[in-house]
């Protein structure tokens, strides 16, 4: 039985992977489920698992759910509060598996604890390498964690990629990309653009800010950094594919021609299952694939003038240090501020590159040194939104 921790319940992730513990319970038991502040969408999943620890960020809507969980005499559930909290379900010794996937910079720190308590790691959150890559897969190997990407691409890339990490036979990866709500649209109306169109993606059920993140195709400059730290790729052996059917989730490309590919609905319980299950296969709960009632898969190249976002990735491996860290900031920024209809569509990629061209990248060492360039880049984004927005 292994015992997993699921940091971010309450998100697409966290749901996707508490259906598939739902659907193995011989194999899998909840440990503990964390969230941020949302207590009431962690009952069903308190009622489901009876999870022995449930941790929120915010104190005020753990102890509303501590008082409703013993209020339907939910007992044996601990409710923990505080970022602090986070950091120890994660680490605890109890704990086989850990999920990280929590969105954003706020997912850093917990998934780091699990790193360093030498766990295994499924990890969603591709901005734990986005901003700390060098740090954290250092970390990794120093504690003996193992790290098993959930991101539908990279975990089809682990899926197909040499078992002992030797690439001297790989060419290159080549990572697929929707294009998003807007591949075809008229650029020239892209200013147009709408929270509500940004988010509806046409092939994935996602949460708002990876929504928008795939419709700006940042989501896929920031896989392509997540690709270098896992794989161990340079950034010009990783290259994006658009592919708008969602079927072929990545490719590995190698010296004597062949290309090996992971294919599947666009669902996360794919990825999710695989990770939970590795090296074994369970059940998902997901259809099986018709190819023949497809007809055709689809491939082209990305359009970088449509979406100025995906040169930027390069651009900050290519600077290395905080770089990539100041993009993760600035995009968050540039992204909360779209869904709150402060900035138009293509401004959140002007954001992105007037912070990157403001900033100045350090060697990112250490967790502080992290934290400093996230807090700056911040703080130089909403410089550079306030003169978006005039």
């Amino acid at each position: 039985m292994s015992r997993v921790v699921v940091l971010g319940a309450t998100g697409s992730i966290g749901g996707s992977t508490l259906d598939v513990l739902a659907r193995n319970p011989e194999r899998f038991e909840v440990l503990a489920l964390a969230a941020n502040r949302s207590g009431e969408a962690l009952l069903e999943p308190c009622r489901s698992h009876r999870p022995r620890y449930v941790v929120l960020r915010d104190e005020e809507a753990a102890e509303e759910l501590a008082a409703t969980l013993e209020r339907e005499g939910l007992t044996g559930i601990e409710v923990r509060a505080g970022d602090a909290a986070l950091c120890e379900v994660a680490a605890h010794p109890d704990a086989d598996q850990v999920v990280g996937g929590i969105v954003g910079a706020a997912g850093l720190e917990p998934t780091l604890a699990a790193v360093r308590a030498g766990k295994r790691v499924l990890l969603a959150n591709k901005e734990c390498l986005v901003m700390a890559g060098a740090l954290f897969m250092e970390e990794a190997r120093r504690a003996g964690a193992t790290i098993i990407p959930v991101d539908s691409e990279h975990n089809a890339i682990f899926q197909v990629f040499p078992e002992d990490g030797d690439t001297s036979g790989v060419r290159r990866i080549q990572l697929t990309a929707s294009g998003g709500p807007f591949r075809t649209r008229a650029a020239s109306s892209l200013a147009e653009v709408t929270p509500e169109e940004a988010v509806a993606h046409p092939n994935w059920d996602m949460g708002r800010k990876i929504s928008v993140d795939s419709a700006t195709m940042m989501n896929k400059a920031l896989e392509v950094i997540e690709a270098h730290w896992l794989f161990g790729l340079p950034p010009e052996r990783i290259k994006v594919v658009v592919h708008p059917e969602s079927i072929v989730h990545s490719l590995v490309e190698y010296l004597d021609g062949s290309l090996l590919a992971q294919l599947g609905h666009p669902d996360m319980r794919t990825p999710i299952a695989a990770a939970l299950a590795h090296p074994d296969r369970v059940e998902s709960g997901v259809d099986s694939l018709d190819l023949a009632r497809l007809g055709e898969l689809r491939f082209q190249d990305p359009d970088f003038e449509r979406f100025p976002a995906l040169a930027q990735a390069y651009r900050a491996l290519e600077v290395g240090g905080t770089a990539p860290a100041i993009l993760n900031a600035a995009n968050e920024v540039a992204v909360d501020a779209f869904l709150d209809e402060r900035l138009d569509f293509p401004g959140i990629t002007r954001v992105i590159r007037g912070t990157l061209d403001a900033a100045r990248p350090e060697p990112a060492d250490s967790l502080d040194t992290v934290r400093s360039a996230d807090a700056e880049a911040r703080r130089l984004a909403t410089e550079v939104l306030a003169r978006e927005a005039c």
